[in-house]
């Protein structure tokens, strides 16, 4: 596969996350090694057909899910960038998450590995007047 560009990684990711109605993948999976190793805050996931499936749940979950490319950074077998998603529920308000996703292609330049980093609590209290306050005066006086 040939490698790609930022401008084609951007069109291509950006058209994953629409501004009506559920996101559609399907375009961007062979972009991914069957051995797919994904993993964010909350999980690690092996192998394409787990990674498809997590992208099933998450659509299922959301009524409408939105995703700005903010930058992106590519190095020989790695892709990195920033992003700012927009997850809509049904009886919730939009909320805003911000977080970046660093890439790890593998020599036939389809994505071997993915960690997304993002922190999805500080990001969803944020939204919650009672929460916002108290969270982020919880981590400081913990964590500095």
């Amino acid at each position: 596969m040939e490698s790609l560009t930022p401008e084609q990684f951007c069109e291509l990711w950006s058209r994953t996350y629409n501004t009506e109605g559920k996101p559609d993948w399907s375009h961007i999976f062979p972009y991914y090694h069957e051995d797919i190793i994904f993993k964010d805050s909350i999980q690690r996931i092996e192998g394409i057909e787990a990674f498809r499936a997590v992208c099933a749940r998450l659509t299922k979950r959301c009524e409408q899910l939105n995703m700005e490319i903010i930058s992106v950074a590519m190095n020989p077998g790695e892709i990195f960038f920033e992003w700012k998603m927009v997850m809509m529920f049904n009886k919730y308000p939009p909320t805003p998450l911000y977080g970046c996703s660093k890439l790890t292609l593998g020599l036939d330049n389809r994505i071997i590995y993915q960690r997304d980093y993002f922190d999805m609590w500080g990001d969803i209290f944020n939204g919650i007047p009672y929460f916002r306050g108290p969270y982020r005066k919880f981590l400081r006086r913990h964590f500095g």
